[in-house]
């Protein structure tokens, strides 16, 4: 007998309608009226599943990406809870920002207005797609009670030392006038938002101290092994940059303090022959104003050019190396030699300590400069030596000097730098090094180490190139810092019981970047009071980065209207973290690795019992047309509002469902929406012809029917869980082209497995076609909803094949295939193949030397 977890209704219902704009519209009402994905409450003992899409920003209607987004959490929510999951699959706006800003100014419209006209359409949107959100949940990041909750992490952040302000060079973008943090410019030294080349400027700015947690977020990488894609972990890996290796302190002649110097080569120091520091870091200038006038005249200019060049340039191998000298010197702390410092900008100063001891012999970029300013290159590392094995013995005389080169020696002489232009960069044995020759490179790192700490000037450190998260931003739009300047010039957080402290209305106040926070002119919003004293105190006039609005979101959806917590931690430790999440591929640095800080921030504040906010990570590509990827710009938009009016939302979702794996670019002119709704209407002609009652005996019906249903019955569980969602369609459309091969064929509608697999397809279709598959289940005689309706399980007997077909190769090509029964013997199999006519004609006078059979699917004969 059939199983359903939806009672049939007494009487089959009406033909369905052609009219997919009807049938969505019906059963979108309906899905208003009964809240059917609403996620279950406490009391609910199915086990959960957390399933969210990385919600929009609403800079206007949703696009394709949109459509592509929100069409691959649905499959995965909407799957789930036919396996009988309480699914959580939520929605909210990440609705704080520039655009909405930029479009203000632009428009001379509110920012509040343009931002929730936009969400309103886009809900509206999102609505008329199908997706089944829990629409109980929705946030939005600039109302006031979400962004009180943004107020508040701040604080705890600031209580536990990860909050702090401090003058810093930061990437200023000219064009939108506010601050960047690191992971916002982008490889070409541009503003990810301006697209501006990006400038250095020094100011006070707040910063949340995420190199605390450098080692943490690049260990707990391998907890996402296998459950996020390995290009996102790699390029996190890349950007926490951790490198090991020795902080080595330098004397400064006429400096009382020495200057530390990160390497991860100590083992080099015999071969350092001067010392190179950033030109834009406070060293610079301090050893600049020490020295003569002609030396600070030309560092000033030097220091004007290195300004107006980008980090990118500067980092830039094929440059020409520039450079002053500061006519100031170090002393190399391993042999007492004086070492000439320079300014050069090709270090950076936010990388270590901003200042890097050069190893011509054995590092490009300190070659390249020392060969452009004649400076000295001494070898220490004979890159010719075996690092394994014997060390050769080398005779010496009563000088010490060898006896007898060897060829050794004079190859690593036609190798020296200083003549070849190329550093020695390989393995090889230490030269030159004192108490470290003959020691192979990481012997000599470690003992360099040792002597460094024995000595007191230097030791065991590691740098990374992760940056702490700048969040201040010179902008209206934004979360408001919810911190007081007094007049004495301490900072301290507004009180508890003030937050949130809320945006002043934008009327009157100049929006228009300037390069300070428009807060700042807000005189009656900016003056406020100490809470310890009573007396006058400023609000500070920054507003927060939206990175950190989205950095914590997925917990607010726990308990979105509670006014009293951030989220619930009983429901914390209910659902998070989140199961499944999914969104583009260009949030693989900035947002995740955000979360992925607070949310160890906030475990170490005992206020979750996880370290990870996603156990599982779904990219999907880009849609782009022609090859190149859509823009108003280029004109080659395709507007999903388009789309929806003129094939209606299933075909959409089929045909991008349809259109190639999930990870993969989907090139529009490839996605077919008009072949999708024609199949959509050839499974909806099928539903509405079945003439069997819903209790029939499928037992009863067509086996090799049967047999094909089942078999999706079978592979759909990990196609879907393999994201394969492409493979899932074409599987679809296959049997419903086997049901009409069947009908056709004289079993006709009436036969009880014809009713079996279209009440498959009803199920399995609801992931792609909610609303063709809701139709489909209404007509086949069962109330509302589909969506709810239990998965079903393989018959395994019916997995069984009854023949299958055998590849037959002669020394690796295929020479024939047979079909023979599944449960074929080798030997038969063998004598099948042997016997098969196209075998003998390939053979030919060829003498069979060996054969491998491995029944029923393979017989492999070599031949000589």
């Amino acid at each position: 007998m059939s199983v359903s977890t939806n009672a049939p209704t007494t009487s089959a219902a009406p033909s369905p309608s052609d009219d997919v704009h009807a049938i969505q519209a019906k059963w979108q009402e309906r899905w208003a009226t009964a809240d059917p994905f609403r996620a279950g409450d406490a009391a609910d003992t199915r086990p959960r599943k957390y399933v969210l899409a990385m919600f929009p920003y609403p800079s206007g209607d949703l696009h394709m990406g949109h459509a592509e987004n929100y069409l691959y959490s649905d499959i995965v929510a909407r799957y789930w809870r036919h396996r009988g999951y309480n699914v959580l699959h939520p929605i909210g706006w990440d609705s704080f920002g520039l655009p909405a800003e930029n479009a203000a100014i632009k428009r001379g419209a509110n920012p509040v207005t343009w931002t929730y006209d936009n969400i309103a359409q886009q809900r509206t949107s999102l609505k008329a797609y199908g997706v089944s959100f829990d629409w109980s949940r929705v946030l939005h990041t600039s109302d006031p009670d979400y962004y009180q909750w943004n107020q508040w992490l701040f604080q705890r952040l600031y209580e536990k030392g990860l909050a702090y302000r401090k003058d810093a060079l930061v990437n200023w973008d000219p064009v939108d006038q506010t601050v960047l943090a690191n992971e916002q410019v982008l490889a070409d030294g541009t503003s990810e938002r301006s697209g501006a080349l990006v400038e250095k400027k020094k100011l006070t700015q707040w910063f949340f101290r995420i190199t605390d947690y450098a080692d943490r977020l690049l260990d707990d990488l391998n907890q996402l092994e296998g459950f996020w894609p390995q290009k996102v972990i790699q390029m996190q890996r890349n950007w926490i940059g951790r490198s090991v290796g020795a902080d080595i302190d330098f004397e400064i002649e006429g400096r009382a303090d020495k200057v530390t110097v990160f390497s991860t080569r100590p083992d080099t120091l015999h071969g350092a022959t001067f010392m190179v520091i950033a030109p834009d870091s406070d060293l610079a200038a301090e050893l600049a104003a020490g020295s003569s006038a002609e030396v600070r005249l030309r560092f000033q200019d030097y220091l004007a050019s290195v300004r107006m060049t980008s980090e990118v340039d500067r980092q830039n191998t094929d440059r020409p190396k520039t450079g002053v000298f500061l006519d100031r010197f170090a002393i190399n702390p391993i042999n007492g030699e004086r070492l000439p410092i320079w300014a050069a900008d090709y270090v950076l100063a936010d990388y270590g300590h901003g200042a890097v001891m050069a190893v011509p012999a054995h590092d490009q970029r300190d070659l390249d400069f020392a060969r452009a300013f004649d400076l000295p290159v001494r070898v220490v590392v004979d890159t010719t030596a075996p690092v394994t094995g014997a060390i050769p013995v080398i005779e010496t005389g009563a000088a010490g000097t060898p006896l007898d080169l060897g060829a050794d020696e004079a190859s690593l002489a036609d190798l020296d730098p200083a003549t070849t232009g190329i550093a020695l960069t390989g393995e090889g044995r230490m030269v030159n090094s004192g108490p470290l020759d003959g020691l192979s490179k990481r012997n000599a790192i470690t003992r360099a180490i040792e002597l460094l700490e024995a000595a007191g000037t230097g030791r065991a450190s590691r740098t990374y190139r992760l940056r702490d998260w700048l969040i201040s931003r010179q902008r209206y739009w934004g979360t408001p810092i919810p911190m007081l300047h007094t007049d004495d010039g301490r900072i301290v957080p507004v009180p508890g019981d003030q937050l949130p402290v809320t945006l002043p209305a934008s009327e009157g106040l100049d929006l228009k970047p300037k390069g300070s926070s428009p807060l700042g002119a807000a005189t009656s919003w900016v003056e406020s009071v100490d809470p310890e004293t009573g007396e006058r105190a400023l609000r500070d006039p920054d507003t927060m980065d939206t990175f950190v609005d989205s950095s914590w979101y997925f917990l607010r959806f726990l308990s979105p209207g509670d006014a009293t917590q951030a989220f619930d931690p009983a429901a914390a430790r209910a659902w998070a973290p989140v199961d499944f999440y999914i969104g583009g591929v260009e949030h693989a640095i900035l947002h995740l690795l955000y979360a992925r800080f607070v949310t160890k921030a906030l475990y170490d504040m005992g206020l979750v019992d996880f370290t990870e906010p996603f156990s599982s990570l779904i990219n999907q590509g880009m849609v782009i047309l022609d090859g190149s990827k859509m823009s108003k710009s280029k004109g080659n938009l395709v507007l999903f509002q388009d789309e929806l009016d003129a094939h209606g939302a299933d075909a959409l979702r089929v045909a991008l469902a349809f259109a190639g794996p999930v990870e993969d670019d989907k090139d529009w002119k490839d996605v077919s929406t008009v072949g999708a709704a024609k199949f959509l209407a050839r499974a909806l002609r099928i539903a509405g012809e079945v003439t069997s009652d819903p209790e029939v005996v499928w037992a009863d019906g067509d086996a090799a029917l049967r047999r094909v249903t089942h078999k999706l019955w079978s592979d759909v569980p990990t196609l879907v869980e393999q994201t394969k969602f492409n493979v899932v369609v074409a599987r679809l459309m296959e049997l419903v082209n086997a049901i009409r091969k069947t009908i056709d064929g004289g079993a006709g509608a009436g036969d009880a497995a014809v009713r079996e697999a279209i009440e498959a397809v009803a199920l399995v279709l609801d992931l792609f076609a909610p609303h063709t598959a809701e139709e489909m289940w209404e007509q086949l005689g069962y109330e509302p909803f589909v969506g709810l309706a239990g998965w079903r399980q393989a018959d395994p007997t019916l997995l069984i094949e009854d023949a299958v077909t055998a590849v037959v190769q002669i020394d690796g090509k295929v020479r024939a295939t047979l079909e023979v029964p599944a449960r074929i013997g080798a030997e038969e199999l063998e004598k099948l193949a042997r016997a098969d006519e196209r075998v003998v004609r390939a053979l030919g006078d060829k003498q069979i030397v060996r054969a491998i059979v491995r029944a029923p699917k393979v017989v492999s004969l070599s031949t000589r």
